[in-house]
């Protein structure tokens, strides 16, 4: 059977791709064909994958060049609980594979990614694919949403997109965790420089498919040039409009499925779930991107 994609929305958003195991080694044709229906849909669901650490590596590295996991980054080794850098731990449980308190720093932490954002938007080389594979689910909750970024530039007023063009946008880890309690204090001495906000264009264009996309995030803090409070009540307003159901695509999710999203032109947020009673174990690979977006600030001399 050959590699097929059935639209789940009806402005083909997201798409359900059949006929093809991506754990065994993939043509270059193959791969071709996902970066085509990537281009097409933003977001590809693929069932019934039964990745390990190894292979997904393998499989992702078809896409370009892995990231460093932020998470790995700015933690101990002794508190990892997985052993490839490249490998982001989205579960709720801790070193020794028991499920964390509810006091537990790491914890509360990850609900961060309860916040719509995209994937390492706080690097000055921001992210271009995210690779997830669920080994263990809920038994409630626990879904994905995705937010059509491309659709969500479209439907801007001619005045508004006249107006966004050019802004260039902060982004840094410490801005999205500030939201939910957390202060840049919090992250240790060691960590301070990981947390230098970094510039990006408000609206990117991509010269594969000539569309124009939000580029968005929980992670903005600032816009350049404007005062803190109206930028992020602009950046709030933006995000609500981004957001609305029809530009949404919710994930429910099957053990083993992978989903593979374009963090240019989505965005996402993970729903709520019994994280102290169930196990929500999600591992994800992060291809880097091609460059910046825009020039970056140099430390003075």
């Amino acid at each position: 059977m050959s590699l097929s994609i059935h639209p789940l929305t009806s402005s083909g958003f997201a798409g359900e791709v059949s006929g093809i195991d991506l754990t065994r080694p993939l043509s270059r044709e193959q791969v071709t064909a996902i970066d085509a229906g990537m281009d097409r849909h933003g977001v590809l669901i693929f069932h019934d994958q039964r990745f390990d650490d190894e292979t997904q590596l393998t499989f992702s590295r078809g896409f370009g060049e892995l990231e460093v996991s932020s998470g790995a980054e700015m933690s101990k080794p002794r508190d990892r609980r997985l052993a490839q850098m490249e490998m982001a731990d989205i579960s709720n449980l801790d070193r020794e594979g028991k499920l964390r308190a509810a006091s537990d720093r790491m914890r509360l932490t990850s609900l961060g990614n309860r916040l719509w954002h995209s994937d390492a938007s706080f690097r000055a080389v921001p992210a271009k694919y995210s690779l997830l594979s669920a080994r263990a689910i809920p038994g409630t909750g626990g879904n994905t949403e995705f937010a059509d970024m491309r659709s969500a530039y479209d439907a801007l007023d001619a005045e508004t997109k006249s107006e966004i063009e050019g802004l260039v946008t902060e982004h840094s880890n410490a801005f999205s965790r500030e939201q939910i309690g957390f202060l840049k204090a919090d992250y240790g001495e060691e960590n301070q420089l990981k947390l230098k906000p970094v510039r990006h264009r408000l609206v990117r264009y991509d010269p594969r498919t000539g569309r124009r996309s939000l580029y968005l995030s929980a992670h903005i803090g600032a816009i350049v040039g404007w005062p803190v409070p109206e930028a992020r009540m602009f950046i709030r307003d933006l995000t609500e409009h981004a957001t609305q159901r029809q530009f949404v695509y919710a994930h429910a999710w099957r053990q083993w499925d992978l989903v593979i999203w374009d963090n240019r032109t989505t965005m996402h947020r993970a729903r709520r779930y019994n994280d102290l009673t169930d196990v929500r174990d999600m591992r994800r690979t992060t291809i880097r991107g091609e460059g910046v977006t825009v020039a970056q600030v140099q430390e003075a001399a």
